[in-house]
């Protein structure tokens, strides 16, 4: 894991670089690289952050140049052995035991055909010094970033779009429509890019560079062919051994030269992979998150604490635990800088706090449940808009009158919240809609009327396209399988989007490297071979996968309630934030520009106060969005300081 950047026939390319570079420092605190050479009538410049992972030695350093080739690469190869041996039998010899000499090397055999046959999580700049060309690839599932910029015939880029704002002078100007795009999601889509002329390189890509300009793209790898290919398997009955399929990526993903440690939540997700992994290195450490208890009970929450206790005792594992409480919050501006778009997600605080403790145990590299819920049908809303299929055959009068009965209660009072009726407010809200429009409002923040009412007037046409790709990735397949369509749209939108980029921010700007065995090419495919009524069976969520776990795990931690990897919100919006949101809501930046009309956003303000309507993450989105926009405006590149 690392930070890259580079320029291509750019002015002052050296300079650039070497700013791109240093900004991405916390990325890789183990070591710098620079590599420059002349293409056509300008240069190329390559730079490299270090965490050193796999091969801590000299002959691991990047960029590593080698026989005409140059490589910046970000990420780890797990199947690195295998192919390392089929490179060594046709000839190839190695200079030490890194995964980065791996995949220099498979590029020297196969160019852009070695892509698909790359197993893990990597994006990378490579340069042939004999044809000039540069090329950028991104593995198959959007796992690693990266953000480029063209200007004519040039080209910069870099793992964080923090560093092309800060090696551009701050002359980026913010993109409003992926800004609009934040407010529906809290988070923006990967196809969109929060400042104009940026842009990301779409999972499973790769784009080359020649010096007489041109600029050529491919595509090597697409989830909606995966599902596809996994439908046909699963009509031919060739249902995947998931339990052997999730081992094998775990013990994959578990290859170190330094220690590693997981995420343990107490959910299925993490305490699966916690126990598989303590199974191959007995006494692993273990991170997890907890809450004060007012908090906790004015949220509703879970104990979520107990379980990941329970697994930690029955696997040996050492856990160690630590509590989220209100000064947390100071950590709001720092996180705004660090997740490089307008994230509206407060787990991303969760992921930093727990990989800045295992940092300063020693830790470099931790394992997450993250893309289990995703692949394998695991979230409410998945449940949920099944549910809705069977409300919809309610008669519409018994509707009418339970939705008037439910709107009428409260999500909260002033010492406590409800969650059950949160819930049903929310299942409510989606549950009478057409399939593609039921399921984005099942887990995005607005309905189309509520956010032409947010924002200013003249971006109403932005909201009609924001909705129009959702709707238009939401629908491109031709799955059969209600289901696995839904898996699949969470696959290319919101794991990419929000939970793969908020992991991978918040991670790195602790220095730690954090791997995702369940967003494993092989288990991708499996997952797409399971037929929907294997993922929910009655009112059981990942049901295939909560079987594979029975043969390591206790049936009261594969089959206990969802937990929540995230924060008590509404306790922290009544109470400790409350004076801040004022302020926003008043004379914030995006009210005072026009953006957001202050007058809806009061309205959200007084009704949450209230306990009518549970607007928490909405306003929470819209301070991480403010402080994010003065960032963005100001020219400097960082954040600026809200006061209470």
């Amino acid at each position: 894991m690392c930070g890259i950047a580079g320029t291509y026939r750019w002015p002052d390319g050296k300079v650039v670089t070497d700013r791109l570079t240093d900004t991405l420092a916390h990325r890789g605190p183990d070591g710098a690289g620079r590599y420059s050479h002349p293409v056509g009538d300008g240069e190329v410049h390559l730079g490299h952050r270090r965490l050193a992972i796999i091969d801590l030695s000299k002959t691991g350093a990047q960029p590593m140049v080698s026989g005409g080739l140059a490589l910046t690469y970000n990420g780890e190869l797990y199947n690195a052995p295998e192919l390392r041996g089929e490179l060594a039998a046709a000839g190839v010899r190695f200079r030490g035991t890194s995964d980065t000499e791996v995949l220099l090397e498979a590029w020297r055999r196969w160019g852009t055909d070695c892509l698909p046959r790359l197993r893990g999580m990597f994006a990378f700049g490579i340069f042939d010094e004999r044809t000039g060309e540069l090329v950028l690839a991104r593995d198959q599932l959007g796992i690693k970033p990266l953000f480029l910029l063209r200007r004519g015939a040039g080209l910069v880029f870099a793992s964080e779009l923090k560093a092309l704002a800060a090696a551009t002078g701050g002359s980026l100007q913010v993109d409003h429509a992926a800004l609009v795009a934040s407010l529906l999601y809290y988070w923006v889509p990967d196809s969109r890019c929060a400042f104009r002329e940026a842009e990301k390189l779409p999972p499973g890509s790769w784009l080359r560079c020649r010096p007489d300009g041109r600029v050529e793209r491919g595509r090597f790898w697409h989830l909606r062919d995966v599902a596809a290919e996994g439908r046909d398997r699963a009509r031919a009955g060739e249902l995947p051994d998931v339990a052997a399929i999730v081992e094998e990526s775990t013990r994959r993903h578990l290859r170190s030269d330094v220690p590693v440690a997981t995420f343990l939540s107490g959910g299925l997700d993490s305490s699966y992979l916690t126990a598989l992994a303590a199974r191959d290195q007995p006494g692993i450490s273990a991170y997890t998150i907890g809450f004060r208890a007012e908090d906790a009970r004015f949220e509703a929450m879970p104990d979520d604490l107990r379980y990941a206790r329970r697994v930690a005792a029955r696997f040996g594992v050492d856990l160690h635990e630590i509590e989220i409480a209100p000064n947390v919050l100071d950590l709001l501006p720092q996180m705004t800088y660090h997740l490089d778009e307008p994230i509206g997600d407060p787990a991303a605080i969760n992921t930093f706090l727990i990989c800045s403790a295992a940092r300063e145990a020693g830790v470099k590299v931790m394992l997450s449940g993250m893309g289990a819920d995703e692949l394998f049908a695991g979230y409410r809303k998945h449940l949920a808009n099944l549910l809705a299929l069977r409300y919809q055959r309610v008669p519409r009068p018994l509707r009418r009158g339970l939705s008037r009965a439910v709107d009428r209660l409260p999500v909260a009072t002033s010492r406590r919240g409800y969650r059950s009726v949160r819930f049903a407010k929310r299942f409510l809200s989606f549950a009478d809609l057409p399939e593609e429009t039921a399921f984005r409002r099942s887990y995005t923040m607005y309905d189309q009327d509520e956010l032409l009412a947010l924002v200013d007037p003249d971006l109403a046409q932005a909201v009609e396209d924001v909705l129009t790709e959702h709707a238009d990735t939401y629908q491109d397949n031709d799955l059969d399988d209600f289901v696995n369509r839904m898996c699949l749209g969470d696959a290319r939108m919101f794991l990419p989007g929000l939970n793969l980029t908020y992991t991978d921010r918040s991670s790195m700007a602790a220095s730690t490297e954090v791997r995702v065995p369940y967003v494993d090419v092989e288990v991708v495919k499996a997952a797409f071979a399971v037929p929907g009524d294997r993922k929910i069976v009655g009112r059981q969520g990942k049901a295939v996968l909560k079987e594979a776990a029975t043969s390591i795990l206790p049936r009261e931690i594969v089959y206990r309630p969802k937990g929540l990897f995230s924060a008590p919100l509404r306790a922290w919006m009544s109470r400790d934030l409350a004076p801040l949101v004022r302020e926003v809501v008043h004379d914030g930046v995006l009210v005072r520009s026009g953006f957001l009309r202050r007058d809806a956003l009061a309205r959200l303000v007084a009704e949450d106060a209230a306990g009518q309507r549970d607007f928490s993450k909405h306003l929470w989105h819209v301070l991480t969005l403010e402080y994010w926009y003065r960032g963005a405006t100001s020219g400097s590149g960082r954040s600026a300081r809200l006061t209470a």
